[in-house]
């Protein structure tokens, strides 16, 4: 998008945060707003050329930080204090210094620590840094309109303070003393916003780690007048689509490549988290990040930037991760109010301890600062993107990757998956079977016609007769002639159908199914026993058979489904004896053959009208199924308009990794509905205990620090607990 802006801002830790950042920038005339406040980032598009210093100082003011902004004078040189107060961690260690002595003079007595003045001096520094991290924060959100959980702390602490202050000043402070409290509110809060952030790292870990610093040096080939190899040295930023590189072993794969020559071992696991590596050789695909363990290559880029597949692959989990499942909400919408409603909570606490239940003034206003601090909005605005990230980032770990977060909450449902067969189910690796051609034709010329139409098409059948065909065409014929391959003047690939290619004298030929070979000819004897067949015109002039092989891991995948409770069907485009004898294999008693993309909608529509069904394909013909399915499941090896419809896409060792999907996608929403509850419940249950008078402000503030961390471990639980459906 043109104008689009990316920013680093630090300091957002809930969906209320993002929230107040999101009215600020729409309040700046900035369009196309993103903001997702568990990787820290925000984006936006400028479209009015607005002067962005201002946005960032507006930011800033919320008591957020904008990290690597796209204004100018952002590399200022920091005072000495904020470079000392810079980090959550450096600002709790500063205020502890300042609020242990105030801790001491209720076990060592000492007079000094009695002294009001004394306590005065200690507390003042302490105050200084929570109003300016939490005082202007709150303030500028009651500004904005969105008030944020620092009004309720700034309120609280200030409070204590004033009232402490007062005492001190009018001589009466023995009823008055609660410049620790006002102190350890701050220094708490201090201590959970640090203990949060980390939490809300490790969370995030395994999302972070597809970032890749692969600014490494590449070993860049090219030739000389004399065609002799020169290599040199480039940094890999500088890499283009094209280049000729070669990786000897031991080196990182810069970018995405495709091996021109050369055999190697490759360790992939940033991409599928399999230890052991793989055997890449001629024409396969590299990932950038991945290690070649021994083996020398000769490669050429195919991809930079934000299209390699890693890049691509933190775009799709970070976009997913910014969505909201159903089920967060209404915690939003409580979230939204929760401020306002504490702040009343508050001040009716306040008004029926002391009018009504005969409290002290003192005791009154003890437990509605108790009330104020204790309270959480962020809890609920953290519990859903907690757990999501932690389910997304383990699941890209092993190369699944969900598209949407919907997809998580929708397959706590699913109790029945539908399999395409081709290149699912089985491998796509086809082998030629039997053949057979008109005399008159030859065998030279039959093969040239076929290939000539199957090369524009990427079905696996197609792909079989390039591979297969291909170097025989090009070498000539057992008696030295170069078979000449047709070209047409137009090639079509109709969908169930096959291909249609119209020559120059305007003559059509057709590389098709039984069914259609039988309509163009007029054959009665022509079934699906056979896969293709050609014809010119209205005269048949052979056929193609070939073998397809169940994929290793299929028998299986289908046990493990089977024995967890799914309904497992099977829905193809295949002849009946096909489909018969690969579900025959498999254990699948429920299967649909010969269906043609509208028919394979039209029954997935029927299955869901009844229960929420999977589906999983990975050709064009199964992207209308994939699109109708409650949850729409692709390959690596499927077609790009598969992969775009699908919900999730299963990366690498086709389908190994789909009862891991499933378990995941179980086990988050889980894992959300245990955070949300943790959030309503501890807000439910402490508002009350703190207006009774049953816990003090500074066990609040240290229970309200401690509320997103006791979330933040739920969530991280995910990232090594046992998931996955077993058999």
């Amino acid at each position: 998008m043109e104008n689009q802006i990316e920013w680093e801002v630090a300091g957002m830790s809930c969906t209320n945060c993002a929230m107040t950042v999101e009215k600020q920038l729409k309040a700046s005339d900035l369009e196309a707003i993103e903001v997702d406040f568990m990787a820290g980032a925000v984006r936006f598009s400028n479209p009015n050329k607005k002067d962005l210093q201002g946005v960032e100082k507006a930011i800033n003011q919320l008591g957020y930080k904008v990290l690597h902004a796209d204004a100018p004078g952002q590399a200022r040189k920091a005072s000495f204090w904020k470079t000392l107060l810079s980090t959550p961690l450096r600002r709790f260690i500063f205020c502890l210094v300042f609020t242990l002595p105030l801790w001491l003079h209720m076990i060592v007595h000492l007079p000094i620590l009695s002294k009001a003045w004394f306590q005065l001096l200690l507390s003042l520094p302490v105050l200084f840094t929570g109003l300016y991290y939490f005082g202007r924060s709150g303030w500028h959100s009651l500004k904005k309109g969105i008030p944020n959980m620092n009004v309720l702390v700034t309120l609280g602490s200030l409070s204590a303070f004033i009232y402490s202050l007062y005492g001190t000043l009018t001589g009466r402070p023995e009823n008055y003393l609660f410049y620790e409290t006002s102190a350890t509110i701050f220094t708490l809060v201090f201590m959970g916003g640090w203990l949060e952030s980390r939490t809300v790292a490790q969370t995030q870990s395994a999302i972070k780690s597809l970032v890749v610093d692969q600014k490494i040096m590449a070993n860049m080939l090219t030739y000389g007048a004399d065609q002799e190899a020169i290599i040199f040295q480039v940094d890999s930023e500088n890499l283009k689509v094209g280049d000729l590189l070669l990786i000897k072993s031991g080196e990182t794969v810069p970018k995405d490549c495709k091996i021109l020559s050369g055999t190697a071992a490759i360790d992939e696991s940033i991409l599928t988290g399999e230890s052991l590596p793989v055997n890449k050789t001629t024409g396969e695909l590299l990932v950038g990040g991945s290690t070649v363990i021994h083996g020398n290559l000769k490669v050429y880029v195919t991809a930079v930037g934000k299209d390699t597949v890693l890049q691509h692959m933190l775009q799709l989990v970070q976009k997913a991760q910014q969505e909201k499942p159903p089920m967060q909400l209404l915690a939003d919408r409580i979230s939204a109010v929760f401020v306002p409603v504490v702040l009343g909570l508050a001040l009716l606490g306040f008004l029926i301890n002391y009018f009504f239940a005969g409290q002290l003034f003192t005791e009154s206003l003890m437990r509605a600062v108790a009330v104020l601090v204790i309270a959480c909005p962020c809890a609920m605005g953290l519990a859903t993107p907690a757990g999501i990230a932690v389910g997304l980032g383990r699941a890209a770990k092993k190369g699944i990757l969900f598209k949407n977060a919907r997809a998580l909450e929708d397959f706590k449902n699913i109790r029945r998956i539908v399999f395409d067969k081709t290149g699912t189910l089985t491998t796509g690796a086809f082998q030629l079977g039997a053949f057979e051609y008109d005399p008159e034709l030859g065998e030279a010329a039959f093969k040239a016609l076929i290939f000539a139409l199957e090369k524009y098409s990427n079905h696996p059948l197609a792909k079989t007769i390039v591979q297969h065909w291909k170097p025989g065409l090009n070498t000539g014929t057992a008696s030295g002639d170069q078979v000449k391959i047709p070209r047409f003047a137009q090639v079509e690939e109709i969908k169930a159908v096959g291909m249609k290619g119209t020559l120059q004298d305007g003559q059509h030929i057709w590389a098709v199914s039984g069914a259609k070979a039988a309509e163009l000819t007029g054959s009665t004897s022509l079934d699906d026993r056979h896969h293709l067949y050609l014809v010119k015109e209205h005269q048949l002039l052979g056929r193609v058979d070939f073998k397809d092989t169940i994929r290793p891991e299929a028998p299986e995948i289908i046990r493990t489904l089977q024995a967890g409770g799914f309904q497992v069907s099977m829905l193809s485009g295949d002849s009946q004896s096909n489909c018969e004898a690969v579900a025959g294999e498999l254990g699948i008693t429920e299967f649909y053959a010969k269906r043609t993309p509208d028919e394979k909608q039209e029954i997935i529509n029927v299955m869901r009208s009844k229960e929420p069904v999977m589906m999983v394909g990975d050709g064009i013909n199964d992207s209308p199924a994939l699109a109708a399915a409650t949850v729409g499941v692709s390959l690596s090896s499927a077609t790009q308009i598969a992969m775009q419809t699908a919900d999730v896409l299963l990366i690498q060792q086709g389908l190994t990794h789909l009862p891991l999907a499933l378990g995941l996608g179980r086990h988050t929403y889980l894992t959300i509905k245990q955070n949300l509850f943790w959030a309503f419940a501890y807000n439910v249950i402490a508002i009350p205990i703190a207006g009774a008078g049953l816990l003090s402000p500074s066990f609040a503030a240290l229970a309200m620090g401690l509320s997103d961390v006791v979330l933040g471990f739920n969530s991280i639980r995910l990232r090594w607990k046992n998931v996955a459906l077993h058999s």
